[in-house]
């Protein structure tokens, strides 16, 4: 059975894409999903205008990450910890204090973009790396303090 893509998907292509699925496949899980839906000529001609409204939502999402990146560039967040002696704390300071403290700040942060290079477990400045969509990235300044 023939179908397009009405999102990005893995396993089967980009959006648009006309793909070869079996029967039960689409109809039981792309067609139920919107995933996909099945390749007739009408369906063809409202591909182009789901095209469009997807490029323009993509381009919407990257401006707002690329505007949010310059933001959290001027960003530096404080975390209080608990530590023992030499200054080396209990535990490892994690991708969800940093997201509570930006929160705190206002910015809502998913955790999952967050990216720690290697365990922080000792006081210090550090700089973190936040992936805010596929193209952007941004750089804040995590201040590790005894509490």
């Amino acid at each position: 059975m023939k179908v397009i893509l009405r999102q990005n998907f893995e396993t089967l292509g980009q959006v648009g894409d006309v793909v070869e699925v079996k029967e039960g496949y689409a109809r039981n899980y792309l067609i139920p999903r919107k995933i996909a839906y099945t390749a007739l000529k009408g369906n063809i001609a409202s591909l182009e205008e789901e095209k469009r409204a997807f490029a323009k939502k993509v381009k919407q999402e990257l401006h707002a990450a690329e505007n949010l990146a310059v933001e959290l560039e001027k960003v530096s967040v404080t975390i209080p910890v608990q530590v023992g002696e030499e200054d080396k704390i209990f535990g490892t300071v994690t991708t969800q204090m940093i997201a509570d403290a930006l929160k705190e700040k206002g910015y809502e942060i998913d955790k999952r973009k967050i990216e720690i290079e290697e365990p922080i477990k000792s006081l210090g400045i550090y700089g973190i790396n936040i992936k805010l969509h596929s193209n952007v990235s941004s750089k804040i300044k995590v201040w590790v303090v005894r509490e």
